[in-house]
């Protein structure tokens, strides 16, 4: 690539190099440990690789990591003395510059399954450790690099790559403790960062609690005894008018203005999404899943939603038979193939972006069947399994009756508006899980290990009590102004945290290296899909908590 120079765009491996890029090798399954040393101290990091290249403190120009001493520890197998297994993989990557004459010979001439000695390149400053001419030749060394007369290499121009491999046995570390340093990280980030961010969530959830608190049950109660208490003789004479959410025992359990069915597909949906995540973030958190086991927490996640698929048919049929609804099989069918076709249609066509790309995490046809299996084979006779005890049951019970005629709902105040409950309802259960949703973001993009599942169940449970309290809040205002339109209002509310996800997914995307459409396409798609599960599993949480809210408060007052 071209030479740094000002006024000139620097070449895509300086770019990666100042967004602070790593390598991520793997060696039977083990991630590999970056090792750095200077004069005086070697420290080894287990997380994230090692760095691609460095800035200079001196210059601020980019050099790139072009050597690398790749250490492979192994343990002797106890049972098996004449083998072994592999227990830790180290890189310490460094930056030569070599002088170098490009080899006329090739590898690419050598008939398969044959070894053929070849030669890349003839250097001509070799450092001792690729010096032909020394008989009894080292490792290369910390000293050997940094000699005097050496330069680093810069992240321009022809590079030469070379490595070392030393193998060392390690007679302290076992096989089955091989993953324990690399699912801590090391301690490189501290226990003390994930309590405080969820110190940070429960003083957000304990303000909105005072809040509910202080506003709710006190209103509540003046309101329970302003409604209940008998009038007197001179407030019958004067006729005083009644307000409040009372005014709306006759309209609040009225079914949606705005389809019903949709309402009810969408319920269904953020059910068997919460059951999903619930479960395998419990799971998780009790050490059944491990990034030791590649593919299982996917796997988990995949084959809890298929099976939570009955979940999702129960409460879209038993909301949809509340609403009157009488199109049943469409209901069924749209929460059996709506989600699940979105998200497969999504999926295809990021796969077939990463195909054109050669890119390895493109999934294979074999993959796409199993999964069209899991869909059409388990999850949909699943759906239409729950939905059918779903439509066996009652309706849900309302404590107050409907009337046949609408009531007139009165101009609303800006506050009240759906931009601002939107904006107002999603920031708070957003701030409460900021700092988990950073590092999780980081295991998937950047890959990064995220193992602390425990305190991840602490925040989910956090984010969830959060986006109940303030969409019951925003529901109390909304019956007091009279507004009885409140079930999309509530699962919109709700919901908004998933807006907050994806607009942050672009802040995040900043720290990413676009280089082409393709990675436009598979980033926001993926975080896309991932933003509106949240909105249906919050929204559905934000659903549920309000109907209970609004059952109990009409089902406390007499109705005349």
């Amino acid at each position: 690539g071209r030479g740094e120079q000002k006024g000139v765009s620097p070449n895509k491996m300086v770019r990666a190099i100042r967004k602070n890029y790593h390598n991520n090798w793997i060696v039977d399954n083990i991630p590999a440990a970056s090792k750095v040393e200077d004069e005086s101290t070697v420290t080894t990091r287990y997380w994230q690789g090692f760095p691609v290249g460095f800035i200079a403190s001196d210059t601020m120009k980019a050099y790139v990591h072009n050597h690398v001493n790749i250490e492979v520890q192994y343990h002797s197998v106890e049972t098996e003395p004449d083998k072994a297994r592999v227990v830790r993989f180290t890189v310490e990557p460094f930056s030569i510059k070599h002088d170098f004459e490009a080899s006329a010979d090739d590898d690419d001439d050598a008939e398969e399954g044959t070894v053929k000695s070849f030669k890349v390149a003839d250097i001509q400053n070799p450092i001792e450790s690729c010096n032909p001419k020394i008989s009894r030749r080292e490792h290369t060394r910390y000293e050997m690099v940094y000699a005097r007369g050496r330069e680093p290499q810069p992240a321009s121009g022809r590079v030469l790559f070379t490595y070392d491999v030393t193998w060392t046995e390690n007679k302290n570390l076992h096989w089955a403790s091989r993953w324990d340093v690399y699912l801590s990280m090391d301690n490189a980030i501290p226990a003390k960062v994930h309590w405080l961010s969820i110190a940070n969530s429960l003083v957000i959830v304990i303000v909105l609690s005072a809040m509910i608190a202080a506003i709710l049950v006190r209103n509540l109660r003046r309101d329970f005894n302003r409604y209940n208490r008998l009038a007197t003789d001179e407030e019958k004479a004067e006729d005083m008018e009644e307000f409040g959410w009372k005014l709306v025992h006759a309209d609040v359990f009225r079914p949606p203005s705005f389809s019903p069915l949709l309402m009810s597909v969408c319920c269904g949906t953020g059910a068997q999404l919460l059951l999903m995540a619930v479960l395998t973030i419990l799971f998780s958190a009790m050490g059944f899943l491990s990034p030791s086991n590649r593919g299982a927490l996917i796997m988990a996640q995949l084959l809890l939603y298929v099976l939570m698929g009955s979940v999702a048919g129960y409460v879209t049929s038993r909301m949809y038979k509340t609403f009157k609804g009488k199109s049943w099989q469409k209901a069924t069918a749209c929460v059996a193939f709506g989600f699940p076709g979105i998200t497969f249609g999504l999926f295809l066509i990021m796969n077939i972006v990463a195909l054109s790309q050669g890119s390895s995490d493109a999934v294979p046809p074999l993959t796409m069947f199993i999964l069209l299996f899991l869909w059409f084979g388990i999850s949909t006779p699943l759906v239409f399994f729950g939905a059918y005890f779903g439509y066996k049951q009652d309706a849900i019970e309302f404590p107050v009756n409907t009337s046949s005629i609408p009531r007139q709902i009165p101009d609303q105040p800006w506050f009240m508006g759906l931009p601002f409950t939107l904006a107002v309802g999603g920031i708070l259960p957003f701030g409460a899980c900021f700092v988990e949703l950073y590092f999780i973001l980081a295991s998937v993009w950047m890959d990064q290990y995220y193992y602390v599942f425990a305190f991840l169940l602490l925040v989910f449970a956090i984010l969830i009590i959060t986006a109940a309290e303030i969409t019951v809040l925003f529901n109390y205002f909304q019956l007091c102004g009279e507004n009885y339109h409140w079930w999309w209002r509530s699962f919109s509310t709700g919901g908004s945290t998933g807006i907050y996800v994806f607009l942050y997914s672009f802040v995040y995307f900043k720290q990413l290296e676009a280089n082409s459409l393709a990675t436009y396409v598979l980033y926001f798609g993926y975080m896309g899909l991932a933003s509106l599960g949240l909105f249906l599993m919050t929204g559905f949480v934000g659903i549920m908590t309000c109907l209970i809210f609004n059952k109990t408060i009409f089902g406390s007052i007499k109705i005349d």
